[in-house]
């Protein structure tokens, strides 16, 4: 049963982050509300894993505010993070689900159904008592899935989970994604990849040099983008 209280949506009111003098987001202004997901992009150092950190509450705004369903401080019960290398406990698939269900507070009584179900979403069912650290990339990416997806969250962030990974291992990653995304999960990922937004994204936010471009329709942004950066992201042209 999911809890009353919602994380979304995640408002950004002028929020910069700063590393010393240098700035790696700058004053950001972004709503992530509920519906079909939204994908980050832009050239490498544009701050797209930043954007995501601050989402989650794991990097603390150097200036501005983030509210998630509309309340300041809120823990991150209802939301989840997919790192680009997930991290395996030195354990079965299994015991790493089990582990992620025992994190988010479920009963006893319940684990053990639950890992058996969280595993047949992800297409692990036949894998469950495999060494976790054993399973492929494309494995161990989906079994981190399970794992964020045994919080039950409003909110998943990933951080270029497919970057490392072969066509077939990435097209698994993305059903499952378009399923949790078609459960009611708000779905936020960084991507580089312009054929993974085509295939995925309702709707697209744009960074440059840590500045909001452009934000909008996927299919916009796609066939019709509206400043010269994007033009030239959209193009394949090195954009800095």
């Amino acid at each position: 049963m999911r809890a009353p209280m919602s994380d979304l949506p995640v408002m950004l009111d002028k929020v910069s982050v700063r590393a010393g003098a240098v700035s790696i987001l700058d004053g950001i202004d972004l709503l992530i509300a509920p519906g079909a997901p939204t994908l980050v992009v832009g050239p490498n150092g544009s701050g797209k894993s930043t954007l995501l950190r601050v989402c989650m509450g794991l990097t603390q705004p150097s200036e501005g505010a983030i509210t998630w369903g509309g309340r300041p401080d809120v823990k991150p019960t209802r939301r989840a993070f997919l790192f680009q290398r997930p991290v395996m406990l030195r354990r079965s698939a299994a015991a790493n689900v089990a582990y992620g269900l025992r994190q988010a507070g479920s009963k006893r009584a319940d684990i053990h159904g639950r890992v058996v179900a969280l595993l047949e979403r992800v297409g692990l069912g036949d894998l469950a008592q495999r060494p976790a650290r054993k399973l492929s990339g494309g494995e161990q990416q989906r079994l981190a899935l399970a794992r964020a997806l045994a919080r039950d969250p409003d909110l998943l962030l990933l951080d270029e989970p497919t970057a490392n990974l072969d066509p077939a291992a990435t097209r698994a990653v993305e059903e499952i994604l378009r399923s949790a995304a078609a459960s009611g999960i708000k779905i936020v990922m960084a991507s580089h990849d312009l054929g993974q937004v085509r295939r995925l994204a309702g709707d697209v936010v744009f960074l440059v040099r840590g500045q909001l471009r452009e934000q909008g329709a996927a299919e916009g942004f796609l066939n019709s983008p509206q400043t010269p950066e994007a033009a030239a992201f959209v193009r394949g042209d090195l954009v800095i």
